[in-house]
């Protein structure tokens, strides 16, 4: 549990330095130089996402159960990370109306991914894994709606045809993720 732990603070510690210290981020980015600052930031979420995947599955080895979440999780579970890979695609597809509507579909995603992680998992490591993503992507959210509003940030409006295209890669990702790639990866063939 320790890596897994250790993993999270890196890993989620780096990614909210704009949360709790935006002032600093743009001072350090400032002094280092861009590129020092990007390989900087890569480099400590490559280790933070590196110790994540281990520690989580060592903590997998010797699961200790919280709770046992009914069946029927496990099915909106699916729903709502088929919503996530939705927002997910959002961020990327220029255009569409998701991300003019809601400004910053990938923290909403993550927030999402997390909700359905928990609700369908019942032990320690998934609890904090989950959770912690969760509680990063409430916060996370929050200031960039705050920043958003202080720097007077507009959205250009999306267009119907970028909204299909992002609904459709949204769910062919979340198709091949749920069918093949969640098994391969994880271990665990949420659907089929």
């Amino acid at each position: 549990m320790t890596y897994l732990i250790l993993g999270l603070v890196i890993f989620l510690g780096v990614h909210s330095v704009r949360i709790f210290a935006d002032g600093w981020r743009t001072h350090a980015r400032a002094s280092l130089g861009e590129l020092p600052w990007k390989g900087l930031y890569s480099v400590l979420s490559l280790i933070g996402f590196g110790l994540i995947v281990w520690g989580f599955g060592l903590a997998r080895q010797q699961p200790v159960q919280l709770w046992a979440p009914p069946v029927a999780m496990r099915h909106l579970a699916s729903l709502l990370t088929l919503i996530a890979f939705v927002l997910l695609a959002a961020a990327y597809v220029p255009g569409n109306g998701i991300k003019a509507r809601l400004h910053h579909p990938m923290v909403l995603g993550v927030k999402v991914w997390a909700l359905a992680h928990l609700l369908a998992n019942g032990n320690v490591a998934h609890v904090l894994l989950f959770g912690a993503f969760l509680v990063w992507s409430v916060l996370c959210f929050s200031a960039a709606r705050r920043r958003d509003v202080a720097q007077g940030t507009r959205y250009p409006s999306g267009t119907a045809g970028a909204t299909g295209i992002t609904v459709a890669v949204g769910v062919g990702a979340w198709i091949a993720f749920a069918l093949w790639l969640h098994g391969l990866l994880i271990g665990v063939r949420p659907v089929g």
